[in-house]
């Protein structure tokens, strides 16, 4: 049967992200189609982020009917329902998978889903692709619906024991260059995305680890050379983003592949993700050898008692001390911080200024705390979450926690924070800032 894949998220519809314009191919989709097309299925890609919709919905009514894939994410939750329901209308065999959906199983199913996976899933939609679909119901890491109208989840699926089998994502297949060029025109430098490992195996409560459960596999350093090489002579990017979600993990794996970078004569810029226990003086030396431009570190606060609860398995000291070896390596430092987790007080959100002005990262980013559902986080929160809207017209994101202190608090917190960090804690700016984050201490989700 014909296979097209897709992913639901359109850039002309982000506002945000237009602002930015850093946009990334959507390699999940790129790794399921070079899997199935090493495997001798015929399978189209369809990159919705420089489409629209009127065109991908040209494509589902032009041809042969076959079986639609739907990568869907936290942010693309209504545009996946809406394709697949538009799919099902004109007689395609829908299939949803990616972080989300298996979280939401009933929704998507409702929405026009024959089935959806849950977990990793090349072997899957592999599996999916070869049978009958009057079969689907009997694969591993699937979830559907069955004739009584219970959603019945099977039994996992393996996951890839081997990535260095796997074929590279199919970027060939999509428009890379038009990537580049929208980089280059915003910010002076095209940039490419890679993947050298997959999981994360962390226990922080409010992330998500949907797709690979806490399992943590890795490419060989010799295997991840070879695709960098390629890129680089392809593509030509000035610049990479080692998009593993903490790719110091193994300090091992970090020296074989400088190694074997300098070996061959490479060095690229990049920037990463690290956790603060994952960054020593000769990790932080090989990231600048290698080129790394800027580490990205998880934060989320200058409070101990809160990284505590969010199990973090960090301290605020390692924190900064992985702040202090990036600079001293001469890499720029990016910090993520998120407010409003379970039992946070005034002091701890006090805490967090204090720490972000003490280490000066060269950029810090906020959120208000989410509960995506299927975490530790969620359960906790669960009994006091309030909807804004119909499920398919927001995310999890938008869910506030009744008792919570408002949307209007947190904004007085960024605030506080920009301005203690940029002016200092004694600046004009920084006490009103204090003041009306304190006037606004009482007000909570009701």
């Amino acid at each position: 049967m014909r296979l097209l894949l897709t992913h639901g998220y359109f850039l002309e519809e982000d506002a945000k992200e237009q602002a930015v314009m850093k946009p990334y191919a959507p390699l999940g989709l790129l790794y399921l189609s070079s899997h199935l097309r090493g495997r001798g299925f015929d399978v189209e890609v369809y990159d919705s982020t420089f489409g629209n919709r009127a065109e991908l919905f040209g494509l589902l009514e032009d041809g042969p009917r076959g079986i639609l894939g739907i990568y869907g994410n936290l942010m693309t939750r209504g545009n996946v329902a809406v394709i697949a329901r538009h799919a099902r209308a004109r007689g395609w065999r829908v299939v949803v998978g990616g972080p989300e959906p298996a979280n939401y199983a009933a929704e998507y199913l409702a929405a026009g889903a024959d089935v959806v996976v849950a977990g990793e899933g090349e072997l899957v939609l592999e599996r999916l692709m070869a049978t009958d679909p009057a079969c689907w119901p009997d694969a591993p890491g699937t979830i559907y619906r069955a004739a009584n109208g219970a959603v019945v989840r099977n039994p996992a699926a393996p996951l890839i024991s081997d990535l260095d089998a796997q074929p590279w994502p199919d970027r060939e297949r999509i428009d890379i260059p038009k990537y580049l060029a929208t980089w280059r025109t915003h910010h002076g430098k095209g940039s490419v995305s890679v993947i050298t490992a997959r999981g994360c195996p962390y226990h922080c409560n409010w992330c998500s680890h949907s797709v690979y459960g806490k399992t943590h596999r890795r490419r060989s350093p010799h295997a991840v050379v070879d695709e960098v090489e390629w890129i680089l002579r392809t593509y030509g990017p000035e610049m990479l983003w080692m998009a593993d979600d903490v790719f110091t993990i193994h300090h091992g794996w970090l020296f074989e592949y400088a190694a074997e970078m300098r070996r061959r004569g490479i060095r690229i810029p990049f920037e990463c993700i690290t956790r603060a226990d994952r960054l020593n003086a000769r990790a932080a030396e090989t990231l600048a050898q290698l080129g790394c431009f800027r580490v990205w570190i998880g934060s989320e606060s200058g409070s101990q008692r809160i990284l505590d609860a969010m199990q973090r398995g960090v301290t605020v000291g390692q924190v900064r001390d992985a702040v202090g070896l990036a600079k001293a390596c001469g890499m720029e430092t990016g910090m993520f911080l998120m407010w409003g987790y379970e039992g946070e007080e005034l002091r701890d959100i006090e805490a967090t200024v204090e720490h972000v002005r003490d280490c000066r990262p060269d950029v810090f980013f906020t959120t208000v705390s989410y509960a995506i559902r299927g975490t530790p986080y969620y359960e906790r929160v669960k009994p006091r979450l309030v909807d804004i809207g119909p499920w398919e017209a927001t995310t999890d994101r938008e869910a506030r926690v009744r008792g919570r202190r408002s949307r209007n608090f947190y904004r007085h917190a960024d605030e506080l924070l920009r301005r203690t960090v940029a002016e200092g804690a004694d600046s004009p700016a920084a006490r009103s800032a204090r003041l009306a984050l304190h006037a606004a201490a009482r007000e909570v989700e009701a």
